[in-house]
C-alpha cells in the first residue's frame, strides 16, 4: 500500500509518483493523506488484515512518522519511506544516494527489511530523533516561514534559526535525569536523543548511532554563548561531541526524563509536541523496515576533525 501525501513536497512531485506507480510490476493499492493523523489511521485499517503487508510511507519525516505509529510492534506489517518530502531526514543513514535509490520502486519493492528500534516519547512512538533545546524550536518555528512565497525550505529552516538563535535567545533552563547524570534547572541549549543519525535537514550528531542496537545515543549541550554557539555548531552537526567534553554530556542507554518549568518544545521525527514533562526511552515494540539490497544503514562513518 502506497500511502501518498499530497502535501509533502513541491506540487509536481505527486504527479512524478504517480506517473512511477502506473509502471510497477507488483500489484498495490493507493490512498491519499486529507491532514494529519490520517496516515496513521490509514496504516492501521490496513493493518487489521492478517496477510502480510508493505506500507510505502510517500511523504516526509512526518508522513514516515504517521505509519510507524501505525505499524510498531506488527510483525506482519513493514514500512519505508519514499523521499517525496522537503526533509527526509532518517533516510540518510542509506548514504548520500538515497533519494534516487528509495525512488527505484521496484528495487525497494524486493529489498530486505530489518527490524528498527523506535523511541517512545510520552507516548508518542519515533524511529529517528527527538529534541529538545533551540534546536527544536526551530524546527517547530520552520512551518512558519516554509509556505512564504520566494522562501524554500532551507531558506525557511534559516530563517527560524536566525529568529530562535538571535533573537529569542539559545538556552533555557531545565532539568534532565539520564543515567548517572541529574541536571538540576539549569540553563540548557541542546538535549538531543538519537536513534537514528540525520535530523535538522543533516544535523548528524552522533555519527555511530544505529537503529538497531538496542541503545538511545542522547547529548545535553549546556549554556553557551551566541558567539560559542556559532563557532562550534557546524561540529557539533558533523558528530564531533567527543571534543568539547566540557560544553556537551553524554549518555549511551534506554531513557532520559527532563522537565522545566515552562512548556518544553519538543520535536519527535519532525512532529511537534509541548509539555513541562517528558520521559523518552526505548520502546518494547519494533518497526519492520525495507530497504533496496546494497543500501548499508551500517556504513563506518568517516568523521573529520
Amino acid at each position: 500500500m502506497f500511502i501518498i501525501n499530497p502535501a509533502a513536497g513541491k506540487q509536481e512531485t505527486t504527479a512524478q509518483l504517480e506517473g512511477l506507480l502506473s509502471q510497477v510490476s507488483f500489484p498495490h493499492r493507493v490512498v491519499y493523506t486529507k491532514g494529519e493523523g490520517d496516515a496513521q489511521r490509514l496504516t492501521q485499517e490496513a493493518a487489521a488484515c492478517p496477510e502480510p503487508l508493505r506500507v510505502y510511507a510517500c511523504g516526509g519525516d512526518g508522513t514516515l512518522n504517521e505509519v510507524v505509529n501505525g505499524a510498531a510492534g506488527l510483525e506482519h506489517v513493514a514500512v519505508t519511506n519514499v523521499p517525496k518530502g522537503t526533509g527526509n531526514d532518517f533516510l540518510k543513514i542509506f548514504g548520500p544516494d538515497y533519494r534516487e535509490r528509495f525512488y527505484d520502486l521496484e528495487a525497494l519493492a524486493q529489498g530486505p527489511q530489518r527490524a528498527f528500534d523506535l523511541m517512545d516519547c510520552n507516548g508518542k512512538l519515533g524511529l529517528d530523533v527527538v529534541c529538545a533545546g533551540v534546536d527544536a524550536r526551530i524546527a517547530a518555528d520552520v512551518h512558519r516561514y516554509k509556505d512564504l512565497r520566494f522562501v524554500s525550505g532551507m531558506g525557511a529552516y534559516v530563517l527560524s534559526l536566525v529568529e530562535n538563535v538571535f533573537f529569542k535567545g539559545i538556552n533555557r533552563p531545565m532539568t534532565v535525569k539520564m543515567g548517572d547524570i541529574s541536571w538540576d534547572n539549569r540553563q540548557t541549549a541542546i538535549l538531543c536523543i538519537c536513534n537514528g543519525r540525520y535530523y535538522g535537514g543533516g544535523f548528524m550528531p552522533v555519527a555511530e548511532a544505529m537503529p538497531d542496537d538496542g541503545v538511545l545515543d542522547m547529548l545535553l549541550v549546556r549554556q553557551v554563548s551566541l558567539p560559542t554557539f556559532l563557532r562550534l555548531v557546524g561540529k557539533y552537526a558533523k558528530g564531533l561531541y567527543r571534543n568539547y567534553p566540557e560544553l556537551i554530556l553524554e549518555h549511551h542507554g534506554k531513557a532520559v526524563s527532563f522537565c522545566a518549568r515552562e512548556p518544553v518544545t519538543v520535536v519527535v521525527d519532525g512532529e511537534v509536541m509541548v509539555d513541562t514533562s517528558f520521559t523518552v526511552r526505548l520502546s518494547e515494540k519494533k518497526i519492520n523496515f525495507f530497504f533496496p539490497e546494497g543500501c548499508d544503514y551500517r556504513m563506518e562513518k568517516k568523521i573529520s576533525t
